[in-house]
Protein backbone atom coordinates (compact mmCIF):
# COMPACT_ATOMS: atom_id res chain seq x y z
CA UNK A 1 0.00 0.00 0.00
CA UNK A 2 1.06 3.77 -0.59
CA UNK A 3 1.60 6.16 1.84
CA UNK A 4 -1.79 8.02 0.85
CA UNK A 5 -4.03 4.12 1.43
CA UNK A 6 -1.82 4.67 5.10
CA UNK A 7 -3.24 7.73 5.89
CA UNK A 8 -6.95 6.99 4.61
CA UNK A 9 -7.19 3.81 6.76
CA UNK A 10 -5.61 5.90 9.40
CA UNK A 11 -8.30 8.61 9.51
CA UNK A 12 -11.02 6.40 9.13
CA UNK A 13 -9.63 4.03 12.01
CA UNK A 14 -9.54 7.16 13.90
CA UNK A 15 -13.50 8.54 12.88
CA UNK A 16 -14.29 5.06 13.92
CA UNK A 17 -13.29 5.14 17.32
CA UNK A 18 -14.92 8.13 17.87
CA UNK A 19 -17.89 7.19 17.19
CA UNK A 20 -17.76 4.15 19.22
CA UNK A 21 -16.65 6.42 21.71
CA UNK A 22 -19.64 8.39 21.84
CA UNK A 23 -21.53 5.57 21.45
CA UNK A 24 -19.83 3.59 24.69
CA UNK A 25 -20.18 6.72 26.86
CA UNK A 26 -23.88 7.74 26.05
CA UNK A 27 -25.74 7.53 29.01
CA UNK A 28 -27.80 4.30 27.77
CA UNK A 29 -25.22 2.47 26.98
CA UNK A 30 -23.36 3.23 30.80
CA UNK A 31 -26.74 2.40 32.13
CA UNK A 32 -26.76 -0.39 29.98
CA UNK A 33 -23.34 -2.04 31.15
CA UNK A 34 -24.18 -1.08 34.81
CA UNK A 35 -27.28 -3.35 35.16
CA UNK A 36 -24.85 -6.18 33.30
CA UNK A 37 -22.16 -5.57 35.99
CA UNK A 38 -25.04 -5.84 38.67
CA UNK A 39 -26.06 -8.81 37.55
CA UNK A 40 -22.86 -10.68 36.90
CA UNK A 41 -21.70 -9.42 40.55
CA UNK A 42 -25.13 -10.95 42.28
CA UNK A 43 -24.82 -14.11 40.29
CA UNK A 44 -21.16 -14.47 41.43
CA UNK A 45 -21.75 -13.87 45.21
Amino acid sequence: MSTAEYAIGTITAAAFAAVLFKIVTSSQVKSLLLQIIEKALKLAG
